[in-house]
């Protein structure tokens, strides 16, 4: 801020004047700016964090529903197995 101190004397006694500059005070806005832009950046980076997460949970839910159901058709085919054998011990 740019300032200038005047002092003068007469007979009354010593007076000083500070004179400022007004358009030193005044950040022409090109702060908020920045910080709004800053703002959305963070805002779009948590939503695209959370929305990779999802993803990925809903990932590893597939592939492990996947193979339950591989496991449970494994079981299948070892029963029908067990089953035949059983079938052909009986003649």
């Amino acid at each position: 801020m740019a300032e200038e101190r005047i002092t003068t004397s007469d007979p009354s006694g010593t007076h000083t004047t500070i004179v400022t500059d007004g358009d030193a005070r005044r950040g022409g806005g090109s702060g908020w700016f920045i910080g709004l832009v800053l703002l959305v950046a963070i805002i779009v980076g948590i939503y695209f964090f959370t929305q990779t997460s999802g993803s990925e949970a809903a990932k590893d839910n597939a592939v492990a529903n996947a193979a339950n159901q591989v496991g449970d058709a494994a079981s299948q085919v070892g029963d029908a197995a067990q089953d035949a054998a059983n079938s052909v011990n009986n003649y």
